[in-house]
């Protein structure tokens, strides 16, 4: 008899739970015969940053997109260098090339597996390079970077922060959201994200109209009236079916995210006392729950045990960027993000598991991982 798997992420549950609203949205576009930055667009970008509690958005066609061209916008490319973590996906870091720098990497806290600022800062202080000219903060698996801590650094050094919030969706610091806090803010709309379209899609946040308005100049050729360019520019647009999509899904966002965090209750109170250890939540910060995470030194035999009983798992990310053969950098050592790139297990967290289905990967992964 075979068991029904139990998946990481489901987006064609958040398909058929909002069926009736993406399709007329869906609809909605195709009968109204403007397809690329039309009324979908601009409603999205207004009703996402009020969403957020940001002073603007302009969509783009990634979340890897939304990094460079926000770099691009705050002046940052060649020859300057940017801060950032390694155990993020390589997008983080393909977009700080793109853009023209070079990525400078910080280890992570050992609880939280985000970026260090006390860390950083005596890192800052030690190198003493005046080409590291910006931050960009990873909030990663779905909780914020101590963004009060940084944001004073970041000051304090004349440096920028962009921060990568493509996990983000409504993660918070003492009650103000991810997306907020940096000169410009990178969202990804990847289908399995908490707020994700049926494609690719992006957004970059702020609350500097200046800089919105560079962000979208870039997005589409430097153009401010059409045929002529302001500026160097390229594409890289949301578009209007994605940005319906998008509408369509958000105001249900709040109640998943809700619904995510109680399943991640559910699981930090039935995995206590498991030879694993559970993710940590910093005082004063709200998580998302894009992921839960649990760290083993057995990970890959427990992740088998697991797929051989229908639970999926993932690992975000198995290889650290500075060692992954584009990026290798066989000189620096980040013994936290090492560790734990060679740890982290993604249990199944999406808001249509059924409490069953919770309590049936308690119940396997207790049974895996043995007791502590």
């Amino acid at each position: 008899m075979n068991v029904p798997r139990i998946l990481p992420a489901d987006p064609r549950a958040g398909y058929l739970a909002a069926r009736a609203d993406i399709d007329a949205a869906v609809a909605r576009v195709l009968q109204g015969g403007t397809y690329i930055l039309g009324p979908e667009l601009e409603a999205f970008e207004r009703e996402f940053a009020e969403w957020l509690g940001a002073g603007g958005a302009v969509g783009v066609a990634n979340g890897t997109d939304a990094i460079e061209l926000a770099l691009a916008a705050a002046g940052i490319g060649a020859g300057d260098k940017v801060v950032t973590v390694a155990n993020t996906v390589t997008a983080t870091v393909a977009a700080i090339q793109a853009a023209g720098a070079r990525p400078v990497f910080a280890d992570v806290e050992p609880g939280t597996l985000l970026l260090d600022v006390p860390a950083l800062e005596a890192m800052l202080a030690t190198l003493r390079d005046p080409k590291i000219k910006a931050i960009v903060p990873v909030h990663l698996y779905g909780q914020a970077v101590d963004m009060p801590r940084l944001t004073e650094l970041a000051r304090a050094r004349n440096l920028v922060v962009i921060e990568d919030a493509a996990q983000a969706h409504g993660a918070a610091v003492g009650g103000r959201r991810a997306g907020t806090w940096g000169a410009l803010a990178c969202f990804s709309f990847y289908p399995t994200k908490n707020l994700g379209a049926f494609g690719d899609a992006g957004a970059v946040t702020g609350g500097d109209a200046a800089l919105l308005e560079k962000v979208r100049l870039l997005r589409q050729y430097g153009w401010r009236r059409r045929y002529v360019s302001d500026q160097p520019g390229r594409n890289s647009r949301l578009d209007e079916m994605q940005a319906a999509i998008l509408r369509a899904r958000l105001p249900r966002l709040d109640a998943e995210n809700a619904r995510r965090a109680e399943i991640a209750g559910r699981y930090l109170a039935g995995l206590r006392g498991a030879a694993l250890t559970l993710p940590s939540v910093a005082e004063g910060r709200t998580p998302c729950w894009h992921q839960f995470v649990v760290r083993s030194p057995r990970r890959d035999e427990i992740r088998a045990q697991l797929e051989a009983k229908g639970i999926l798992c993932g690992v975000l990310y198995p290889i650290p960027v500075h060692r992954q053969p584009a990026y290798h950098d066989a000189a620096l050592s980040l013994p936290q993000t090492e560790q734990a790139c060679a740890e982290v297990l993604s249990l199944p967290l999406h808001p249509w598991l059924t409490d069953e289905q919770v309590e049936r990967v308690i119940r396997e992964i207790r049974s895996a991982a043995g007791a502590a």
